[in-house]
């Protein structure tokens, strides 16, 4: 609702500065149109039988310049007409100018609303769950994604020797909506850990509280379906995949509700090639990746230059739980994990990633390093920030970060 509310203020001040400068030039343009009407007014005499032209100031003079009573030209001492030019230049309205203001993007990693950050949030509301500087970026963004990492349900069936199961109560899908999520990708390991019935609720708690999800659905053309933004005059597209389900049965080509997948990169491909021309930027969401890894798998790699090749303008992948690195392909970034971003206890190192977009400049890609303790996740303060853009920095190829966590491709990293 606040980012709602931000965003209703924007529209307001920018129809504002549109709507002032044209009706000041339109009173002004009244204004002139009235000394006019008055002038030619005073000008009549009294005696309309008077050897007078009155008719100057009232009626345009003909093509040929004669007066046509007598065919004789017009007196040099004749009143000459208003320029009718002028008051219509004055008059037309000018063609307002709207200057497109800068869309950010802002995505996180892993959401799991666990024991202790729903304890968190029960006792404390959203601030128990997110430090004020990262909830002003979540939700001043205008468009936040999340990797939603469990069902929101109350029903359905443990998946049998699955060591970890997750299962929320639809009622929590405030702490999404207080955190500012717009859309939340489902393509992950966790979203059947109830099966069948708790994802259909998870389907119904997202949409009755506005939020957008992708990535999963009732059948394949639901769960391969772009998902669409309008934000500054621009239109936002996003896709969602995953590499990781415990059994065959979740993909959606073999059981529904089910999970789009991308172990054959082929269905992803032709929908991010689909969605490039419905789309001014593409972002693809993958889940891959070996838990606990901090670099990418090769196929992780050779997938990313594939969507890319396809036409997305940014890769963002999940899973392993922890920060994995970055890369430049073709001058589009690739974020092979972003860790946890809100989950269990402790996070020792994670970060947002925030895309703006502003006109025809290339996008500023920021970080926003982070970490949580006590189930609660924080911005880093100065020194904490450095030591995990450093370390990105370690694990990434071809690409320097700045004091304010500004990302940026280095000579040795263009493809």
């Amino acid at each position: 609702m606040q980012k709602q509310q931000k965003k209703t203020l924007r529209r307001i001040r920018r129809v504002l500065v549109i709507l002032l400068p044209v009706l000041v030039l339109t009173l002004a343009a009244l204004l002139i149109a009235n000394r006019y009407l008055n002038r030619s007014q005073t000008a009549v005499p009294e005696d309309p039988s008077a050897d007078t032209d009155v008719s100057a100031d009232l009626i345009i003079p003909t093509p040929s310049g004669t007066d046509t009573d007598n065919g004789s030209e017009k007196s040099d001492t004749d009143s000459p007409p208003p320029d009718e030019a002028s008051v219509q230049e004055q008059q037309a309205e000018p063609e307002p100018v709207i200057e497109e203001e800068p869309v950010t993007l802002l995505f996180t990693g892993d959401v799991l609303l666990s024991d202790y950050v729903l304890n968190n949030y029960k006792n404390s509301g959203i601030d128990g769950v997110l430090s004020p500087e990262l909830l002003d970026e979540l939700r001043d963004a205008d468009i936040t994604v999340i990797n939603n990492e469990f069902p929101f349900s109350t029903r359905g069936t443990q998946a049998p020797d699955k060591q970890f199961t997750f299962r929320v109560d639809p009622k929590y899908v405030s702490v999404l909506t207080d955190m500012g999520a717009d859309i939340a990708t489902l393509a992950n390991n966790h979203v059947l850990d109830y099966g069948a019935d708790a994802l259909l609720d998870t389907f119904d708690t997202l949409e009755g509280a506005g939020i957008d999800y992708m990535g999963a659905g009732t059948n394949a053309s639901r769960a391969e379906a772009l998902i669409t933004r309008q934000a500054g005059g621009k239109t936002f597209g996003f896709l969602a995949a995953s590499r990781v389900i415990p059994v065959v049965s979740w993909d959606v080509q073999n059981a529904s509700p089910g999970v789009f997948t991308t172990y054959d990169p082929t269905r992803l491909i032709a929908a991010i090639e689909k969605a490039k021309d419905n789309c001014d930027y593409l972002t693809v969401f993958v889940h891959w990746g070996i838990e606990r890894d901090e670099h990418p798998q090769d196929y992780q790699v050779s997938m990313a230059q594939q969507y890319i090749d396809a036409g997305a303008d940014l890769v963002i992948g999940s899973h392993p739980h922890v920060l994995q690195g970055i890369t430049y392909y073709k001058e589009k970034p690739v974020f092979y994990s972003l860790g946890n971003f809100i989950f269990n206890q402790s996070i020792p190192k994670t970060a947002a990633v925030k895309v703006t977009i502003d006109g025809e400049k290339d996008p500023v890609v920021q970080l926003i390093a982070a970490t949580a303790e006590n189930a609660r996740t924080a911005a880093c303060e100065s020194s904490k920030k450095t030591d995990i853009y450093d370390y990105l920095e370690r694990i990434s190829t071809g690409i320097s970060i700045d004091d304010n966590g500004i990302l940026s491709q280095t000579a040795s990293s263009s493809d």
